[in-house]
């Protein structure tokens, strides 16, 4: 297991908005939740969470999309508003019907690898929103 220490929850000293910073720090809790579970179910559980939370604050951070043909998902959302993160959002969008079968009882079908997994992605992840966030916080800045 990776060991991090819980990220900094503003992004290159620029402004964050306060929602944003909530949601970058829910995602850091996820993801030491993550690091420090016992049972590869609850390994990814807390790995995907940590994801959603990210795509959220990136969401929140942009605007999220309106009008009827609006993505209701967050990762068609992240996809809408980052299209440069779309990628990532497939990936996590491919692990919900995982970690809804688990929310559902389904632990048996989390293998430890598959777990690790999860958290070296969410973690990759966070990284790049914070990335993001940062350049669009400049480009900000710089207009």
């Amino acid at each position: 297991m990776r060991a991090t220490s819980p990220r900094s929850v503003t992004t290159g000293g620029a402004p964050v908005p306060s929602r944003v910073r909530q949601l970058l720090a829910r995602a850091d809790a996820e993801l030491v939740a993550a690091q420090f579970s016992a049972e590869p179910w609850e390994q990814l559980s807390h790995a995907h969470l940590a994801a959603v939370r990210a795509a959220a604050a990136v969401v929140a951070a942009e605007g999220a999309p309106a009008g009827r043909s609006a993505p209701r998902t967050v990762w068609g959302q992240l996809g809408s508003v980052a299209p440069s993160l779309s990628r990532w959002g497939a990936v996590f969008a491919d692990a919900a019907p995982l970690r809804a079968a688990v929310e559902a009882g389904r632990f048996d079908l989390v293998t430890g690898a598959r777990a690790e997994q999860a958290l070296v992605e969410a973690e990759d992840f966070v990284d790049v929103v914070r990335t993001y966030l940062d350049g669009e916080a400049h480009a900000a800045r710089a207009s």
